[in-house]
């Protein structure tokens, strides 16, 4: 790990930071190069404890931004069954070696995310040794500045956790920027009780809310943080089984958020993926990463997913990855009275116009659609936010390849968009990285298994209920429903909890479609081999790419460990860090 220790301290206090907007504090850029003795006093404090809110966009270092994005659509996102690669068959040959489980130690894409991670941990480790020796910071700031960097920290380890399962815990008391041996942390001990401890710092000191600067972290944030931890321990990894008491831990978490009466619902579900400054830090956030739009060259948010756009004329003009399957958009049909098809979804596919150039006919599907489908998957026919109709095959990149429907959540509204460096595609829409509806439905998640079926319903019905709200379905030019949107709620009592188990794990596949959790949470249900499995057998009769695919259990539930990395944590002739099982 010497290297990208190293790397970080020179990077601290000189990378671009994510902004909201003017008056916010992360707007704060520091300036100047890293100089620990130059940082111990209550400026330069503030000013490392930004750029540790920086690195939640994951950005390593520029051409990598991709690696590291913190909507992990590379990770979470073409590695499950909600997308493909995208573009062609060419381009970026790492990401389609994911896709098709051909994990390797010397991926520079799994290196790039371990880099950004790790970034973020030094960078909170570097507030606190700083926080230790500034004598002019207030009492009642200094415990702020501690717990807000402690739950940034627990962030940066629980998305590694995800990641790698097996990985090192570095905290303030061994990290130090000048020296890479004593970094060298071993992998083998098990690093949630020690996030925990992270978390629940956060928790006991920081305020219920910063009057004023949406972004950073409260009292909430952290006690969904660790409601979050908690739900990754919730069932094992391989075989499924429930942990009781992971699950009780998070009940009484997610129970207190609730109760709280401080989140709620917005209106129309596409507000959590709208650009516009009255969407953003909404009621429903909980916890937020800011973009915003920038002078500097190549500055703004979103840089992490400027590749998952739409291709050619459609809007970005580049470079069409993250494609969503077809598997995905079968998943959004529904019965006569709108629920979903869960077992039956992927026989007939919904029409698309695969090899029908845009100038020609095209007749979207006619039957019954969660309406959903539409703030998830840009598809031909279909408005696409205010950048017009989506146009098909002009805005696909190879149809042939991976498929032709575009992402479109993260892409903010034209009127948003960036023009940064002439870039597009750089933004203002914030990555909501904790929201009331995942709060909800691990809620469901719990009820089912330790708790009442019946409450369990009731959560899944509010989430169905917010997305059946008319205003919010997308519609054409004239106000009319852009497709045949029908969506109900679950009536009947709930009495089976497999049945019930069923339903609110595909409740959750509709409510996040496309934001980069869908491979994580497969996994941390333990049916990743299972499910992964099925979809590749019918997905690669379309996707010729996809033959000879495999999901291998008990390795590719997490990812390799970087070899440079262990090469790195040489420490007396002998690798400090292990690498996980299968590689």
């Amino acid at each position: 790990m010497k290297k990208l220790l190293i790397a970080t301290t020179i990077t601290l206090t000189a990378s671009g930071f994510l902004s909201g907007c003017s008056d916010q504090f992360l707007v704060r850029v520091p300036l100047g190069t890293y100089n620990p003795a130059a940082t111990q006093n209550a400026q330069g404090v503030e000013s490392l404890l930004t750029g540790a809110y920086g690195q939640l966009d994951g950005i390593p270092v520029p051409g990598s931004e991709w690696q590291g994005a913190v909507s992990n659509w590379v990770f979470g996102g073409i590695t499950s069954d909600d997308a493909y690669k995208g573009t062609d068959a060419g381009d970026q040959p790492e990401q389609t070696a994911l896709e098709r489980y051909v994990w390797v130690t010397t991926n520079q894409h799994v290196r790039g995310k371990w880099g950004a991670l790790y970034n973020g941990v030094a960078r909170a480790n570097s507030v606190l040794q700083a926080l230790a020796q500034a004598p002019d910071v207030p009492a009642a700031r200094r415990s702020q500045i501690a717990a807000e960097a402690r739950l940034l920290r627990g962030f940066f380890h629980l998305e590694a956790k995800k990641m790698w399962n097996n990985i090192p815990y570095i905290d303030d008391k061994t990290y130090n920027a000048q020296d890479g041996n004593s970094t060298k942390v071993p992998n083998t001990d098990n690093a949630w009780p020690k996030i925990e401890a992270d978390f629940q710092a956060a928790i006991d000191s920081l305020p219920e809310q910063f009057s004023g600067e949406p972004g950073r972290a409260t009292k909430w944030s952290a006690i969904g943080m660790l409601a979050k931890a908690k739900m990754f321990q919730a069932f094992d990894p391989y075989t499924g089984a429930p942990n009781t008491a992971a699950l009780q831990a998070a009940k009484v978490l997610l129970d207190r958020i609730i109760a709280s009466g401080r989140f709620s619902l917005v209106d129309q579900y596409g507000y959590n993926f709208s650009a516009a400054p009255a969407n953003r830090n909404n009621r429903e956030s909980i916890f937020e990463v800011q973009y915003s739009v920038t002078a500097a060259a190549d500055g703004g948010g979103g840089a992490g997913d400027d590749l998952a756009w739409p291709y050619n004329s459609g809007p970005g003009g580049c470079c069409g990855f993250y494609q969503p399957s077809q598997n995905l958009v079968n998943a959004f049909k529904t019965n006569a009275n709108g629920l979903p098809l869960i077992t039956t979804f992927n026989e007939v596919d919904v029409t698309n116009d695969e090899g029908i150039a845009s100038n020609q006919p095209f007749t979207p599907y006619p039957g019954t659609l969660d309406p959903r489908l539409d703030h998830t998957v840009g598809r031909r026919g279909i408005p696409y936010k205010d950048w017009g109709i989506h146009a098909g095959k002009d805005w696909i990149r190879d149809q042939a390849y991976a498929g032709p429907y575009s992402p479109i959540k993260h892409i903010p509204e034209k009127a948003y968009s960036g023009t940064s460096a002439g870039n597009i595609k750089r933004s203002g829409n914030n990555y909501r990285y904790l929201r009331y509806d995942h709060v909800l439905l691990w809620a469901a998640e719990v009820e089912t298994e330790i708790g009442s079926l019946e409450k369990a319903r009731d959560y899944v019905n509010q989430v169905r209920k917010r997305a059946a709200n008319p205003a919010g379905f997308v519609k054409t030019s004239d106000g009319k429903a852009a497709a045949n949107y029908v969506i109900g709620l679950y009536t009947a009592p709930w009495t089976d909890k497999a049945t019930a188990r069923s339903a609110v794990r595909f409740e959750e596949r509709l409510e996040f479609g496309m934001e980069g959790t869908r491979f994580f949470d497969l996994v941390r249900w333990g049916i990743a081999e299972p499910t992964l499995n099925t979809y590749l057998a019918k997905e690669r009769l379309k996707r010729t790419f996809l033959n000879g695919a495999q999901f291998k259990k008990n390795q590719n539930e997490y990812y390799p460990i970087p070899q440079q990395e262990i090469i790195n944590s040489t420490a007396n002739g002998q690798f400090t860090l292990t690498q996980n099982p299968g590689y």
